[in-house]
C-alpha cells in the first residue's frame, strides 16, 4: 500500500528550546563540543552514517537540513541522502566523486541541457568520455558499453521529450558489468517511483520542483545505497556541495503537501490533455496518456502517478506564431523550470546550436515545421487554464 507524504514527516526532533511542529532554522559554521573527547567520537558516528542531530563543521550541513534528509532518507528508501545547493549540484556530485580519468558514462540522450553540459564538456577535460545513448532503445544502450564504463546515467522520463524507458533492464544490465547506475526521478518524485527500491545505486530529484512546490526556493537531494555512500561523502565533505538551512526548512514545508499537490496537478493535467488532443493544430501530446502506447505501458509497469510537466509538438510554418501562441499565454508564466504552483509554458528549441546540442538532439523525428511546446499545469482552475490555450490558440498559423 502507499504511504501518505503525511507518514514521512514526523515531527521534527524535540530539543529545549523548539516545540514548534516545524523543525528550527539553525544557521551555523562553527559547532560547538564539550570535550575532544566528544568530537571524535560524533565524527565516528557520522563517518559510520549513524544517527545524528547535528555536524562537526557547517560545511556538511546543520540541524536543519538533518531532518529533511531523514524525511527524504525514509520517503526513498536510502542509505543516506546528500543535499545540495541547487538540483544541478546533485548531479555534479554524484559525477565528480565517482568518475575518475579514463573512465566512460553512457547518458540517456534525453537529459537536462547542463547535465548534457557537464557529461561532454566539463568531463571530458578531466579525460572521462560520454556516450550518449538513445533512451527509445534499449539496445542502443547495451551497444554502447565497454569495459571502461563506469556509470549509466538515467534520465526517466525526459524532461523535454518524455521518453520512458525500460527501467528494470537498465538495471539487471548494468549489474551484471559492474556499472553503477543514477536515475533523474525528478519528474515522477520517490513518492510515485523509488529507484533504488528497482535496484538503482543513486536516486536524484531536483528539490527546487515539486518538493519545493512554490517556486521559492533551490536545492538537490541524491540519495545513494551502502555502495556508494563512502566515495560520495568523502567528495561532499570536501566540495562544500551543501544546503543552506533555510532552503531545507522551506522544502521541509512543501514537502508537507507533496501528495495532495501532486494529486492535483495530475487531475488538471488530464483535463487539459483531453482538450488538447482534440486541437488540430496539435499533433502530438508528449505525456503517457494513451493506454497503447509504449511510454504509457512503462509509465504503468514503473510509477503509481503522474506529474504536470507534458510537451505538445504543434504543426506550423510560421514559427513566430508559435511565439505568439506562447506570448499571449496570460495565465502560464514564461520561464525555466517547473513544479511550482504555477503554470508554465516555454518553446524548446530542438534544433539548436552544436555547442548546445551537439549529440543530444540527433534522433528526434521532428521536422522543421513541427515545434516542441513545454508545459507545466499549475493548481490553478482548469477551465481557466483551457480557456486561456483556447484563446491563445487561435494564432497558430
Amino acid at each position: 500500500m502507499k504511504r501518505s507524504i503525511k507518514t514521512y514527516l514526523k515531527r521534527p526532533s524535540k530539543d529545549n528550546t523548539n516545540r514548534s511542529a516545524n523543525p528550527s532554522v539553525t544557521r551555523a559554521s562553527t559547532i560547538l563540543f564539550d570535550t575532544m573527547q566528544e568530537l571524535k567520537k560524533h565524527e565516528l558516528k557520522i563517518k559510520q552514517n549513524k544517527k545524528i542531530t547535528h555536524y562537526s563543521y557547517g560545511r556538511y550541513g546543520s540541524s536543519t537540513t538533518i531532518e529533511l534528509e531523514n524525511i527524504l532518507k525514509e520517503l526513498e528508501n536510502a542509505y543516506h541522502v546528500f543535499l545540495t545547493g541547487t538540483g544541478f549540484g546533485g548531479i555534479a556530485l554524484a559525477l565528480m566523486s565517482l568518475c575518475r580519468p579514463g573512465d566512460e558514462i553512457l547518458v540517456s540522450d534525453n537529459v537536462y541541457g547542463p547535465t548534457k553540459e557537464i557529461s561532454e564538456k566539463l568531463l571530458k577535460e578531466f579525460n572521462i568520455n560520454a556516450t550518449f545513448y538513445n533512451p527509445d532503445s534499449f539496445e542502443d544502450l547495451k551497444s554502447k558499453l565497454n569495459k571502461k564504463t563506469k556509470m549509466i546515467l538515467v534520465e526517466n522520463p525526459g524532461s523535454i521529450t518524455f521518453e520512458f524507458q525500460d527501467l528494470s533492464k537498465i538495471v539487471s544490465l548494468a549489474k551484471k558489468n559492474n556499472i553503477l547506475t543514477l536515475l533523474d526521478n525528478t519528474w515522477g518524485t520517490p513518492l510515485y517511483l523509488k529507484p533504488l527500491e528497482l535496484g538503482f545505486d543513486m536516486s536524484f530529484s531536483s528539490a527546487t520542483k515539486y518538493f519545493s512546490g512554490h517556486s521559492d526556493a533551490m536545492g538537490g537531494s541524491l540519495a545513494v545505497n551502502k555502495k556508494v555512500f563512502k566515495k560520495i561523502m568523502f567528495f561532499y565533505k570536501l566540495s562544500g556541495y551543501r544546503m543552506a538551512a533555510d532552503e531545507a526548512y522551506l522544502i521541509i514545508r512543501g514537502l508537507r503537501t507533496l501528495d495532495t499537490r501532486l494529486k492535483q496537478h495530475y487531475e488538471n493535467t488530464k483535463i487539459i490533455i483531453n482538450f488538447l488532443k482534440k486541437q488540430k493544430k496539435i499533433i502530438e501530446i508528449l505525456y503517457p496518456h494513451k493506454p497503447a502506447s509504449k511510454n504509457y505501458k512503462l509509465w504503468k509497469k514503473y510509477y503509481s502517478g503522474a506529474t504536470g510537466l507534458f510537451s505538445i509538438v504543434i504543426k506550423s510554418k510560421n514559427k513566430s506564431s508559435v511565439i505568439k501562441f506562447v506570448n499571449s499565454l496570460e495565465l502560464f508564466g514564461i520561464g525555466y523550470s517547473w513544479g511550482g504552483f504555477e503554470s508554465l509554458a516555454i518553446l524548446q528549441e530542438l534544433r539548436a546550436s552544436k555547442d548546445e546540442y551537439s549529440q543530444g538532439r540527433r534522433y528526434f523525428r521532428f521536422n522543421k515545421d513541427e515545434h516542441l511546446v513545454r508545459l507545466h499545469i499549475g493548481l490553478e482552475e482548469p477551465k481557466d487554464l483551457i480557456n486561456d490555450l483556447k484563446k491563445s490558440l487561435r494564432y497558430i498559423k
